[in-house]
């Protein structure tokens, strides 16, 4: 698999590179979060949200609206499934990481998606970017050793739902709060009730 740059055109229909937010502090403060031999995923950390980074995050990115600032951390190589919601995803690769990113307009009439359409991009340490919300996406995939990444979206982003949800149509793929998600059959997603659609290879990087 072709690895391209975040820096690269090819990048823009998924989302854009932010200059002009200083997250040096940020990044520092990343270092003493878990890093383990899997994946392991915060929606929210009070320490990482007191720091004054996260308001010039709320106020210049997301106009004001309530958001959360987690990370991903971890080990991991596998594709195992593409998720997308109604905003923006804000993410700050406090080491390099890679993106393995997809388009929600390419996903089939039935909800399945063919991982032959997947393009992975190389997130260099310190880079900031937005990734679209039709930008299909999941965890981060290693380069070159284990990955920590910060994850800002609008608050309760992620969450268990608090209702009933639908077994019809996109519904189907409503897998948590402002979160719909398409899993590979390997990954073993179908277990907590994921939507089993992504049709091809397991990619791996």
């Amino acid at each position: 698999m072709q690895i391209k740059r975040v820096t690269d055109q090819s990048f823009s229909p998924y989302g854009r590179v932010i200059k002009g937010v200083d997250c040096t502090q940020l990044i520092e403060a990343m270092e003493q979060t878990p890093l383990p031999d899997d994946v392991i995923y915060v929606p929210s950390d009070p320490a990482l949200e007191a720091l004054p980074v996260f308001q010039t995050l709320q106020n210049q990115l997301y106009g004001e609206l309530p958001i959360q600032l987690g990370y991903c951390n971890g080990n991991n190589h596998k594709l195992n499934a593409l998720e997308y919601h109604r905003t923006s995803e804000i993410n700050v690769a406090c080491t390099d990481l890679i993106l393995l990113l997809g388009r929600q307009q390419d996903i089939a009439q039935d909800y399945t998606y063919g991982t032959y359409k997947v393009e992975a991009f190389l997130v260099p340490k310190g880079t900031v970017i937005e990734v679209y919300a039709t930008t299909l996406h999941y965890a981060p995939c290693n380069a070159g050793g284990k990955f920590r990444c910060v994850v800002v979206l609008p608050k309760g982003t992620n969450l268990p739902l608090a209702g009933q949800i639908g077994d019809c149509g996109e519904d189907r793929l409503l897998f948590a709060s402002n979160k719909w998600l398409i899993a590979h059959p390997e990954s073993g997603l179908d277990k907590d009730g994921a939507f089993v659609g992504l049709v091809g290879e397991n990619l791996s990087v």
